[in-house]
């Protein structure tokens, strides 16, 4: 043993480190064979079974090389071989267990690991790298399409599109709808389809169902060439408890928490991590460092973090920490410690945290007790406004808190704002479905309520679909309702999506100042009655954006708003054009008047199509003496 594997040994076993992958799981060897290596802390015997010798438990027996790391060699195992752990624990029962740091799978039915050999992909990414590490993404457009890669599209016989299929058609789809970056449900191997990728058993491992390896590369690279940023959802809070893979791994608790009245999460029924150890929190950081290096991902979006934070988490009994309250303060220590290893691979990394409770600090740096995420998902305004937009619009004055609550916290956190999968399956029904009213109305309330989030500060994610506004749920073992393009609704909204991205994209009013109170400013947000409100958005340059949104399908005219400045204010883009499917009630260009009003110099009487938000651009000259 070199004094390096030395070094590497006693960081994994005391502080945790970023880099378990390069000495644990399965290593081809320049010279021929491969070396294994696996955590089994309290196991009697762990061998190397594999095709390479017929499975046989006695042929390559394990030698402890540390406190609980086995380690040995078979001159035989050749890349594409198939091989596992054979485990026997305390008690004498084996158990055949997938590597825990195995970088490919043979498909399902099967859970073996496989011997692969770590081959350089030629990458092609460095000019969008390098651009990307000089940005700040807090003063950039950051629009997200959430993608669940096996129902995206299929093929025409059922199967399910690769990477490589996914690279050709995705990509341009999703660059041409004026999107920034792909989000990926969970990737990593898992065994049970119905779990979305949510139920990780192989966390190094790319799964199977979408291609190999180096084909993930190839559609991360072809990303980057078109400016595409890609994210993975990623599942560190708990896994499943299939025998093959990290439950009870050497016969004991070993990568969960021993304590029974604690260890499984009481909704999913499955294992939770024990963040104490430092061998399970040196697995997750490397893991998710792995990603980042290996993948060249943008980003990871770290799922379920409430869960991980408190003890108490749908739990009626629980274990107070040492301090007598219900924060889970390993989780909190591990969640500080990925977070900071994240950002030493890559200092543009995008760490986002899906936490749906008040917890304090979380896209706050640890030196300040934060949490270290640079990004947090605002559930608070995601359920807000499904609950608002889900009532008839005359009920709408009774509910109004809903829609303008989210001020009062948007700049304590850096937000995301997801319509994410979970609001569309398991009977929550589509978007479209929730929507109020006749046929028409729902797609008017539609596209008001994504115009919205768009003008809400804070960065955007829309789940795949949604921009078809398609009727049924979403649904993993089929193909998106494609099929609606054929018709004049839902071809028009994805039409107005498209537009309302792009309009995004090229307006720094909405995503320069997201993060703070000078990019957004409330003209009124008290007009319950008739269920207005109305806002400024600014540039760092101090460019304006006066934004009218109408919740109600009635027209009103001479409705007064209060402006910042003197000069003419122009329809920049009207959700009830008739190009989107609206009942073309056109906003007009206003001129500011010497009228102060709601605490501003000026004001105009605007004529307000019904159910509608319009955005308006502030000129100096008259709307028709301008410059083409």
């Amino acid at each position: 043993m070199t004094e390096n594997i030395q070094q590497f040994l006693e960081r994994f076993h005391t502080d945790g480190c970023a880099d378990a992958y390069r000495f644990l799981g399965c290593h081809c060897l320049p010279s021929g064979g491969a070396i294994f290596r696996v955590w089994a802390p309290r196991a009697e015997s762990v061998s190397v079974v594999g095709e390479f010798n017929f499975w046989n438990e006695q042929d390559l027996p394990m030698q402890k090389v540390s406190d609980g790391v086995w380690e040995a060699f078979s001159v035989y195992a050749a890349p594409g071989g198939a091989y596992k752990y054979c485990v026997t624990g305390p008690d004498g029962r084996k158990v055949y267990k997938s590597d825990p740091y195995g970088t490919r799978c043979k498909a399902l039915p099967d859970t073996s690991s496989l011997v692969e050999a770590e081959e350089a992909y030629p990458w092609h990414d460095g000019l969008y790298r390098s651009r990307r590490a000089k940005q700040n993404v807090l003063n950039r457009p950051l629009n997200i399409y959430e993608v669940h890669a096996g129902s995206w599209k299929r093929h025409p016989d059922g199967s399910v599109y690769n990477w490589d299929d996914l690279a050709a058609e995705l990509i341009p789809y999703v660059k041409d709808m004026g999107y920034t970056h792909i989000e990926l449900m969970p990737i990593m191997e898992y065994p049970y389809d119905p779990s979305w990728g949510y139920q990780v058993t192989g966390y190094f491992a790319p799964t199977h169902r979408y291609g190999t390896p180096r084909q993930l590369m190839h559609f991360v690279d072809e990303c980057h060439r078109q400016n595409i940023g890609v994210i993975l959802d990623w599942v560190p809070a708990h896994f499943p408890k299939d025998e093959n893979g990290l439950y009870e791994f050497d016969g004991t608790c070993c990568y969960e928490l021993s304590d029974p009245s604690m260890n499984e999460h009481p909704d999913w029924t499955t294992r939770i991590f024990d963040y104490g150890k430092p061998e399970v929190r040196s697995f997750l950081i490397s893991n998710a460092c792995y990603w980042l290096e290996r993948f060249h991902v943008d980003g990871i979006r770290v799922d379920a973090v409430a869960s991980m934070l408190y003890l108490d988490y749908n739990r009626r009994d629980y274990k107070p920490n040492r301090f007598g309250g219900k924060e889970n303060l390993e989780a909190i220590d591990f969640l500080r410690e990925l977070n900071s290893a994240a950002f030493r691979v890559d200092p543009s990394v995008m760490m986002i945290a899906e936490e749906s409770t008040a917890f304090p600090l979380v896209t706050k740096p640890d030196y300040v007790g934060g949490l270290g995420f640079l990004f947090k998902w605002n559930m608070g305004w995601m359920n807000d406004m499904l609950r608002y937009m889900s009532l008839d619009p005359l009920y709408r004055k009774g509910d109004h808190n809903a829609l303008t609550f989210s001020m009062t916290y948007a700049f304590s956190e850096n937000f995301i704002l997801p319509l994410s999968h979970d609001e569309v399956v398991h009977g929550k029904c589509s978007l479209i479905g929730k929507m109020p009213g006749n046929y028409d109305d729902k797609f008017a309330n539609l596209r008001v309520f994504y115009a919205y989030q768009m003008a809400h500060p804070g960065k955007k994610l829309n789940f795949m679909g949604n921009e078809l506004a398609q009727f049924i749920e979403w649904n993993y073992t089929q193909g998106l309702d494609w099929v609606l393009l054929d018709y004049d609704r839902h071809r028009q909204m994805q039409a107005f999506v498209k537009e309302l991205n792009h309009f995004y994209l090229d307006t720094p009013q909405l995503w320069e100042n997201d993060s703070d109170w000078d990019g957004f400013q409330w003209i009124d947000c008290d007009d319950r009655d008739r269920s207005i409100v109305t806002f400024r958005r600014r540039s760092r340059s101090g460019r304006e954006l006066v934004v009218i949104c109408n919740f109600c399908p009635v027209v009103r005219e001479r409705y007064r708003v209060g402006l910042p400045k003197a000069g003419w204010y122009v329809p920049a883009l009207n959700t009830d054009e008739a190009r989107f499917g609206g009942y073309g009630f056109m906003a007009r260009p206003q001129k500011a008047e010497k009228e102060p009003y709601q605490n501003l110099p000026y004001s105009a009487e605007f004529y307000i199509p019904p159910m509608s938000v319009t955005y308006y651009r502030f000129q100096r000259k008259k709307p028709e003496e301008t410059e083409e």
